[in-house]
C-alpha cells in the first residue's frame, strides 16, 4: 500500500458532458431533467467488464447524498444474482457520505464526512488504497474545482442531450488534465478516457 491512497472519480457522460441520471428515469429529475436512464440502452459487454474490474479495485466509496440514497435503497437487496458481486463489494467497503444534512446511514459501513472536505479527503487517503466517487455530480464539481482527486474516469457515450448537469458546467474552474492511458472503446461506441489533474493553469497562445 502506498503512503497516500488515491481518489478516483467514475462517471458516465454524454458527448456534451451531461452526467445527470444515466441509470434510470427517477435517479435525478432536478431541473426537470427528462432523460433519466439515457445510458441504459447503450450498455455493452466491454463497459460491463471494465466497470466490474474498476469496482473490484476499490476499498472504499465516497458518495454524494443523492447517489448514496439510491445505492442504499438498491444494493443491500442485490447481493446475489446477476449483480451480486457488485452488491457484496459495495456492502463490504466503507462508505463515506458527503451531505449537508443528516442522511440515513443504516447501510452497514456508512458514515457522514465532515464539512471540511479537504481534511476529510486527506483522512480517507490515509485509510484507503483506492476510494471511488461514483456518480455524485454535485460532489464531483467540488472535487474537481479544488483538485481533490487523483483520477477522472469518463465513459463518454455517443449521445447529445442538450441539457442536464455537466461534468464541467459553465463557470467551472480552469484546469489542465493529462490522459493517463489509451482509451477503451465499447461496442456501443462509448469511450473510456482516464485523466489525472495537472497542477498548472491553462495557457493560451496563437499559431
Amino acid at each position: 500500500m502506498s503512503e497516500q491512497g488515491r481518489i478516483r472519480i467514475d462517471l458516465f457522460t454524454t458527448l456534451d458532458g451531461v452526467a445527470q441520471a444515466p441509470g434510470g428515469p427517477e435517479e435525478d429529475t432536478s431541473g426537470g431533467f427528462p432523460y433519466g436512464g439515457w445510458q441504459a440502452p447503450l450498455f455493452d459487454e466491454t463497459v460491463g467488464r471494465e466497470v466490474g474490474r474498476a469496482i473490484d479495485e476499490i476499498d472504499a466509496l465516497l458518495l454524494g447524498r443523492r447517489t448514496y440514497d439510491i445505492f442504499a435503497g438498491y444494493w443491500p437487496q442485490h447481493e446475489s444474482g446477476e449483480d451480486g458481486e457488485i452488491g457484496v463489494k459495495f456492502g463490504a467497503v466503507p462508505k463515506y457520505v458527503a451531505s449537508r444534512g443528516e442522511p440515513d446511514l443504516s447501510w452497514r459501513g456508512s458514515e457522514r464526512v465532515g464539512d471540511d472536505l479537504a481534511a476529510e479527503i486527506a483522512a480517507i487517503r490515509a485509510r484507503h488504497r483506492l476510494t471511488a466517487v461514483i456518480g455524485s455530480v454535485d460532489l464531483v464539481h467540488t472535487l474537481l474545482a479544488h483538485q481533490l482527486y487523483d483520477e477522472l474516469c469518463l465513459w463518454v457515450y455517443p449521445v447529445v442531450l442538450g441539457q442536464g448537469k455537466k461534468v464541467f458546467p459553465d463557470g467551472a474552474s480552469p484546469a489542465n488534465l493529462r490522459l493517463t492511458s489509451a482509451p477503451v472503446v465499447g461496442e456501443s461506441g462509448a469511450v473510456l478516457l482516464r485523466y489525472a489533474p495537472v497542477d498548472l493553469e491553462p495557457r493560451t497562445g496563437s499559431f
